[in-house]
This record gives C-alpha cells, sequence and structure tokens, in this order.
C-alpha cells in the first residue's frame, strides 16, 4: 500500500468510528486488537478556555504516541504537567502559549517533565518554575531527543535542564532564554547533560543570574548565528563546555558583562576532556568583553582548538592556550559597529574588518548570521570574508 492510500485508509478509519468499524470487520476473521486501529491513529488535541481539554495537564492525561497538542495562545497559571508519550507535538496557537509556575512543578522538577522521545515544542512559554532543591526548570527533559522552536524561557531557576543519554539529540532554533538561574551559579539559562548532540540557532541567551548563559556537556555541540548577552546581570560564563566534545562555536555575537563572576567568555574543557573529541573550532564570532580584563577564548591542554575570523572588542587575551591555533582575529574598537551600545554589532561601511577573513574548511563554517529578534538568516558570500559574526551586504 502506499503512503497516499495509507493516509486515505486511517482517515476513514477514524471517521467510521469504532462501532462502524466492528461492523466492517464482523466475518473477517481478523483479531479483537484491529479494533482498536482507529484509537491508535495519531490526533491533533485542542486546549483552550473555551475547549474540552481547557489545560495543557489534561492533555497530558489523555495524549497519544504522536498526537499533536495545540494550546491557544494565552496564560495557564499553576498549570504544570508530564508528558509520557512519545513523538508528540506541543505547540502554541494562535500566539504563544504561556505556562506559568506560580508555585507548582511537575513532580518536583519542571513546569514541563518531558519524559517521551523525540518531542517537539513551539511558541510556548514558561516561566517560574522553582523548587525547594533550587533546581526547577521550565522543561525538564528526560527523554531522547528534544526540538524547541520559537519558545521563551524565563525566571526559572533553569531554563532547560536535560538528564544524560547518548542517544539524545537537542535541537533549539529562534528561542528566547532570559534571566534563569537561582542566583547560586549551579543554575543556568540551558544545562545540557551528556547527551549526543546539541544544536543552537538563531537564539537570544540573556542575563543569567550568576550561572551560565549555556553549558552543555554533549559530545558534539553546534552553535552558530546567536547573540548571547549578559546585560546588567552577574552571569558566568557566556558558553561552558566543560567536557569538551566536537564543538563549533561560529557566528555569535558574544557579549560578557561588567558584572561578569567569570573572566571568559567560552570555556572548553574545564572540568576534564571525557568525549572522544576535544576538537574545538570558535570561527567568525563577535567577542565583546566589556570587564576590565578577561580571556576571549578559555580552552584546557589537549585541547585542539582553532580560532579564525573572529572579532575582538574589549581588553582580554584571545585564549590562555599556547598551543591554540589562531588565524585571522583581530581587535578593534566600538567605532566599527553600527550600535554597539543596543548590542547591534553589524558592520559599519569601511570597518577594518572587511574582507580580512581567511578560509574555513567547509565542515566549520559560519553559516548563519543571527538577527533580533532570535531569528536567523544565511551568512551570504559577498567578496572576500568578513571578520566577525556579519558580512557587510
Amino acid at each position: 500500500m502506499t503512503r497516499g492510500s495509507r493516509r486515505t485508509s486511517t482517515r476513514s478509519t477514524t471517521i467510521l468510528g469504532v462501532t462502524a468499524l466492528a461492523a466492517a470487520l464482523a466475518g473477517t476473521g481478523l483479531p479483537a486488537t484491529a479494533l482498536t486501529t482507529a484509537e491508535q491513529a495519531p490526533r491533533t488535541l485542542r486546549v483552550g478556555p473555551d475547549r474540552a481539554l481547557t489545560t495543557p495537564s489534561a492533555a497530558a492525561a489523555v495524549a497519544r504516541d504522536g498526537d499533536t497538542v495545540l494550546i491557544d495562545a494565552g496564560t495557564y497559571t499553576g498549570d504544570v504537567a508530564t508528558w509520557t508519550q512519545d513523538d508528540l507535538t506541543l505547540r502554541g496557537f494562535g500566539g504563544r502559549a504561556r505556562l506559568r509556575a506560580a508555585g507548582q512543578s511537575a513532580q518536583g522538577k519542571a513546569i514541563w517533565v518531558i519524559a517521551g522521545d523525540r518531542t517537539t515544542v513551539d511558541r510556548v512559554e514558561l516561566s517560574g518554575a522553582a523548587v525547594p532543591d533550587a533546581n526547577g526548570a521550565g522543561i525538564r527533559a528526560e527523554g531522547a531527543g528534544l526540538t524547541i522552536t520559537r519558545s521563551w524561557f524565563h525566571h526559572n531557576q533553569n531554563g532547560i535542564l536535560t538528564g544524560a543519554d547518548p542517544e539524545s539529540d537537542i535541537v533549539i532554533r529562534r528561542s528566547r532564554f532570559f534571566r534563569n538561574g537561582a542566583g547560586d551559579g549551579y543554575t543556568h539559562n540551558l544545562y545540557v547533560g551528556a547527551v549526543r548532540s546539541l544544536t543552537v540557532t538563531g537564539s537570544y541567551f540573556a542575563a543569567a543570574d550568576v550561572g551560565h548563559e549555556l553549558k552543555s556537556r554533549a559530545a558534539s555541540n553546534t552553535i552558530v548565528g546567536n547573540r548571547i548577552t549578559d546585560g546588567d546581570a552577574r552571569a558566568s560564563y557566556s558558553i561552558d563546555l566543560p567536557n569538551g566534545g566536537s564543538s563549533l562555536i561560529a557566528g555569535n555575537v558574544i557579549i560578557q558583562g561588567p558584572g561578569s563572576e567569570n573572566p571568559a567568555l567560552i570555556s572548553y574543557g574545564a572540568e576534564g576532556l571525557t568525549h572522544p573529541s576535544s576538537r574545538l573550532w570558535v570561527v567568525n564570532n563577535t567577542l565583546v568583553n566589556r570587564r576590565t580584563s578577561g580571556t576571549f577564548v578559555a580552552a584546557t591542554t589537549g585541547s585542539r582548538a582553532r580560532l579564525r575570523n573572529n572579532l575582538l572588542v574589549g581588553p582580554g587575551d584571545l585564549s590562555n592556550l599556547a598551543e591554540v591555533r589562531a588565524t585571522a582575529n583581530r581587535t578593534v574598537g566600538l567605532g566599527q559597529f553600527v550600535d554597539p551600545a543596543a548590542d547591534d554589532f553589524r558592520l559599519r561601511p569601511g570597518s577594518a574588518a572587511l574582507d580580512r577573513g581567511v578560509r574555513v574548511p567547509t565542515r566549520w563554517r559560519a553559516r548563519w548570521e543571527y538577527v533580533h529578534p532570535a531569528k536567523q538568516v544565511r551568512r551570504p558570500v559577498v567578496g572576500a570574508i568578513d571578520l566577525g559574526a556579519f558580512e557587510r551586504r
């Protein structure tokens, strides 16, 4: 049977309903379990104050593997849930669905505990998660595979906190993480455990409370085309990859604030290189240090670090590592940029960064540029490559 005919058959079965289906199967000799086909087909569940399912937690109680849950835009206060199903899509409909913890938590962990595999979350806002052990999260990801798009996480003890799963891939696109952290240095805007891979693009990270803006123990990290800024917060590292891993940090604007509690913007392998790969490529980023001193890239001994085409703004050493391979990295002043006071680090005409870059192997190039707020576009090819996170049009 072709895929098209299967969809037609499933749709017809769903319309028939269980009673009609029983009549249709009478005398065929098929087992009784065939009667559950209609019930098992993926469905779209609607959630909202005026619908049969008034809250996301009500949908979590009845959802099945493969279902799509559309949550009407609006605020759901004190509603928390555990999602155990696989292949779910949880999406805000007509705008963002705003989940405010208001002192509640699922399993004492999070607003949403996602225990199923391969879950997609889109257009959802989660805020205010706080639990007694100070490790509450907007989302606690315990299944294998999570994709986050167009979503906001703010004023939680952790924005997202994931478990350790070598078969899990975490993907975050066009999302915002701001003012998360319990102020203890152990909680962060984003904290990804020892998973297979993390990919973050087109996203905005800001003002973590003492913790890191982004921390990942993944075996592979791709962090491309984002804005990461401390603002007025006392954040720690902008990016912390404490166990190394095959990692690309490219095309980002990374701004360390004057109140940062750690002198390094990017930290790699600080807790030991535990992954098979210790390759780090830092390519075409604009790295801004608003402290009086610091280090732009701090890497542990044994790291295979390559730093190319980065723009450095403010005081500090490019790296602490003597054996780092650095090419075409340049320190420039604020006058090279459109509006640095507003964190707009696009290049001005005549900038010293124009056409000064060197070639980078295809796998390690900066393919995306950040567009505020929380979007991304393909980095264009205009003559020789420019230094920093943006190509001058």
